[in-house]
């Protein structure tokens, strides 16, 4: 289950705290709280009191996922500057006016999610109007960082981000490092072409390897097999050599899973336990019933499979998208990646 939203409604004065007693009946499937000055009227169990507005930004722009203000844009611009670091990190900002009827995200409109919490505002309260300012979503661009954050994409190089965005809203071409089936999850391909390799600056890179390109990294999953009896020591070896030469990070394993006839295994187990894995087996039935030729595996000859590894990571993985072919370490354990 995730978390609930935490949302600190900073307010100034009566008329902005009389707002905000409002505004919390349209939240109250979020975490929230208030903050006015002393001796002003309300009616809410607790009311965060302060002096000056400086004694509570430092320490709510580190505690809160949203900070909502009932006051002046121009204040709040001047208040919030000191504590900018960047659109990864910084929480969403909104200003709203004293009416609620008019609805501002301000700061972090993707990536902090200010545009979505003040939609769900907006819509919420009659007659409130979102003013969202991002260019992508007033044109209906492609924003690719909202398509990262909606998949659970790692992003990394995201100082390339304007380039890709303003060349799109430019309606110029951008290349796509990645595979058929991640590609055909992008909402808006307007413009966006599919690539093998990049060959322009223009390009994003959607798959788990390392690139100078703007990149937005799935996770992986493994496909694990083992001989009988194999140690967690050699299995975790295995790995962690299969790693490296991918130039690939513990991290950024998702999942691992193996055939049924391997549930026994304690030296898998004990890898999956180490590294709270919640490993899956699939039984012959799912795993022969995959399209597609694999590599020779022993499997076939053994349990009539059409393999272990390579299947196994396809059948766990989200895109269902083979990226790593079987590797065979120390003639015991094999691995295989998908996404």
């Amino acid at each position: 289950m995730s978390k609930k939203l935490k949302i600190a409604i900073v307010t100034i004065n009566q008329p902005s705290l009389n707002s905000a007693c409002k505004l919390v009946t349209y939240l109250e499937d979020y975490e929230v709280n208030v903050y006015g000055k002393k001796d002003l009227k309300h009616n809410l169990e607790h009311l965060h009191l302060y002096n000056k507005l400086d004694d509570i930004i430092a320490p709510a722009w580190k505690a809160y996922d949203a900070i909502i203000c009932i006051l002046a844009m121009g204040a709040v611009v001047r208040k919030i500057s000191p504590f900018l670091e960047n659109k990864e990190t910084d929480p969403a900002v909104i200003v709203i006016n004293l009416a609620l009827d008019k609805i501002v995200p301000l700061l972090s409109g993707h990536l902090g999610g200010a545009n979505e919490l003040s939609d769900i505002i907006a819509s919420r309260i009659d007659d409130c109007i979102n003013f969202i300012s991002t260019a992508t979503d007033q044109t209906n661009t492609l924003a690719f960082e909202m398509f990262a954050k909606k998949n659970n994409l790692e992003i990394k190089n995201l100082k390339k981000l304007a380039l890709i965005s303003n060349a799109l809203l430019n309606k110029k071409n951008v290349e796509v490092q990645t595979y058929k089936n991640i590609f055909d999850t992008i909402p808006n391909t307007n413009n966006i072409i599919l690539v093998d390799k990049c060959i322009s600056e223009l390009c994003v890179n959607i798959n788990p390897f390392k690139s100078k390109h703007l990149s937005f990294e799935p996770k992986i999953f493994l496909g694990i097999g083992c001989n009988r009896n194999t140690s967690y020591k050699e299995i975790n070896e295995a790995v962690v050599l299969f790693l490296k030469k991918y130039n690939l990070d513990f991290k950024q394993i998702q999942n691992i899973a193996s055939y049924e006839a391997k549930a026994d295994e304690v030296g898998l187990l004990e890898f999956a336990k180490k590294y709270d894995f919640d490993i899956k087996f699939f039984d012959e039935e799912k795993i022969n019933s995959l399209k597609g030729e694999f590599s020779d595996s022993k499997a076939k000859k053994f349990f009539g499979l059409k393999g272990v590894a390579e299947p196994s990571s396809i059948l766990i993985s989200k895109y269902k998208e083979l990226i790593i072919k079987k590797e065979v370490y120390n003639t015991k354990v094999t691995i295989a990646g998908a996404v």
